[in-house]
């Protein structure tokens, strides 16, 4: 069985009394005007969503790859990281600066997978460590860059 507290008492809303006749009325000021800034572009949602685009675009890359034959051999793939690492660098340009790794990583995995294995096995060799520092290190530049074209815009508005 469940208790109830008791209910609280009843207040009464505040009602103003009209003034007496013959008492001066309170002079009331105008209110100050306010200075209307322009609208600034919020661009959390298009940073939000870089991540998923990304994966998307990464998916489409190495499709693309898959299908046009451009996979398995060695300037192939030096080739293949490069685009990879370009597309990296723009995608964390564009999300927030903490998801940097997960981009990373994202496009990593969609290199490792499809691009050096081809049968979508993720390994951890030589040529796929060094694929996830070039991707790593692309994602830093491109979360680098943003941070300082952001910084250099705040201060042309300050």
């Amino acid at each position: 069985m469940a208790v109830f507290p008791s209910p609280s008492p009843f207040h009464r809303p505040h009602i103003p009394r009209a003034p007496r006749p013959g008492t001066p009325r309170p002079r009331v000021l105008p209110r100050p005007r306010t200075v209307r800034r322009t609208a600034t572009h919020d661009r959390t949602l298009g940073r939000d969503l870089a991540v998923p685009f990304g994966a998307v675009a990464a998916a489409l890359l190495a499709t693309a790859l898959l299908l046009t034959g451009r996979t398995g051999h060695a300037t192939r793939t030096a080739v293949a990281l490069a685009v990879f690492a370009l597309l990296t660098l723009l995608v964390s340009a564009l999300a927030r600066p903490l998801l940097m790794p997960a981009v990373a990583l994202v496009s990593w995995m969609f290199y490792d997978g499809f691009v050096l294995h081809q049968r979508s096995d993720l390994a951890f060799q030589q040529p796929d460590r060094t694929g996830l520092l070039v991707l790593l290190l692309a994602g830093a530049a491109g979360a680098g860059c943003a941070a300082a074209v952001r910084s250099l815009r705040r201060r042309r508005t300050n």
